[in-house]
């Protein structure tokens, strides 16, 4: 396995919780989304972003409305639901148990290195 694949591989299962994140603060249409990923670092195309925001609109956990816009088509707008939120929650809860413990075990690693 190559390092670029590990490293994609990564940022895909963190993904949606960071859109989440971003929805959870603002609601947000695509372009924007993308592009405060992309000042974070996680590059993300539009090929994937819509997808995604698809299948959490299907699974109730966002909903959305529509925009004029001056400068061109009329905008899709997200935020999360209820659910959304709730389940925003539960996966904060996840992450932040998973930071813990990966960074007990990389700190464990590399003080025994460092020994």
């Amino acid at each position: 396995m190559s390092l670029i694949n590990t490293q994609a591989q990564m940022r895909k299962g963190i993904l949606e919780f960071c859109i989440l994140s971003i929805l959870k603060k603002q609601e947000a249409y695509p372009s924007e989304i993308i592009e405060i990923l992309k000042e974070s670092k996680m590059i993300v195309v539009e090929g994937t972003l819509y997808p995604l925001l698809t299948r959490l609109k299907n699974e109730e956990l966002l909903s959305y409305r529509w925009e004029e816009s001056s400068s061109g088509p009329p905008r899709k707008y997200y935020t999360l639901t209820k659910m959304g939120i709730a389940f925003w929650e539960e996966l904060e809860g996840t992450w932040n148990e998973l930071q813990i413990a990966v960074n007990t075990i990389t700190k464990n690693t590399e003080d025994e290195k460092n020994n």
